[in-house]
């Protein structure tokens, strides 16, 4: 029975100290039969099976790599972003929907400003979430993402493919670079040139080891640590990278840790932006640095 078989992956994923058991439990069931998690819930409430011993053993495959803390992202090979369903795998840092706020921050600021075909950087790229957002929800925006490891962006690349399945006008719209999104020789033919740069850089600090085994353990070190004690050395150089790529009475959206913001925002004022402040999540936590160039 279905209903035996989720109450027994609860209680392993519980055992193994996962949040939401239960969730996680129905998620992969959805996954490995193929279906919506919805349809899972309708099975369970109907006393329906969904399966075959092929279905059965997918499951308890992707079960037990989620009792070792695996990601949950990782087994079922995407994770959802805004409008887009994005592909993740090792070596990606999985997006967060926290980062959501952020891209809506700077969404609204264009929307604000009538913005009809804004130029837009998005540095440290990894998955595409910020980038891939922008230009699939801004009809006429033009991208230019920027991406350390070769290794992550393949997952860039892939998630480009995917979206521009769905939206095919973004195919020249969006634009890849391999590069170090601290240095200033990179997309330095921009600089002066862009209207909002939105970007969610590593920053947690090294003092700070994450307590999740799904973030500690499989989260890429380069995409998860800002480079020093408390974590702002890469924002600090994010913000320079900005400042310069910006034109007058652009914005830099920028993603950090809770106890970063109050620096942070001195220090883009320090460097020449005219106004900054703090942005905060759903949850009412400060988020992110809105800064005008």
């Amino acid at each position: 029975m279905i209903a035996d078989l989720i109450r027994q992956a609860t209680a392993q994923l519980r055992e193994a100290g996962i949040e939401t058991p239960e969730h996680d439990a129905k998620l992969l069931l959805a996954e490995a039969a193929g279906v919506e998690l919805r349809d899972v819930d309708k099975a369970l409430l109907m006393g329906e099976e969904l399966g075959t011993a092929e279905r059965f053993a997918r499951f308890q495959s992707m079960l037990a790599r989620r009792a070792k803390r695996e990601p949950l992202q990782y087994i079922t090979g995407h994770a959802p972003f805004r409008y887009l369903d994005l592909k993740v795998g090792p070596g990606v840092f999985i997006p967060r929907p926290e980062t959501e706020t952020v891209v809506q921050a700077g969404l609204d600021w264009l929307t604000r400003n009538g913005m009809i075909h804004p130029r837009v950087v998005d540095l440290c790229a990894g998955s595409g979430a910020i980038g891939l957002s922008v230009v699939s929800e801004v009809p006429g925006s033009q991208v230019w993402a920027v991406e350390l490891s070769p290794n992550t962006a393949e997952w860039t690349r892939r998630n480009l493919s995917a979206t521009a399945k769905k939206y095919p006008s973004i195919a020249s719209n969006y634009h890849l670079e391999i590069a170090d999104a601290t240095s200033f020789a990179t997309l330095a033919q921009l600089d002066g040139t862009i209207d909002i740069v939105i970007t969610n850089p590593p920053y947690v600090p090294q003092t700070d080891i994450p307590e999740q085994p799904e973030v500690r353990d499989w989260d890429p070190e380069l995409a998860l640590y800002g480079g020093s004690a408390d974590g702002t050395l890469i924002p600090e150089r994010i913000i320079e990278r900005a400042y310069r790529l910006l034109k007058p009475g652009g914005v830099l959206v920028m993603e950090h840790d809770l106890t970063q913001g109050e620096r942070l925002v001195a220090y883009a004022k320090a460097i020449g932006f005219t106004a900054a402040h703090t942005g905060k999540d759903w949850t009412g936590r400060d988020r992110y640095l809105f800064a005008v160039s």
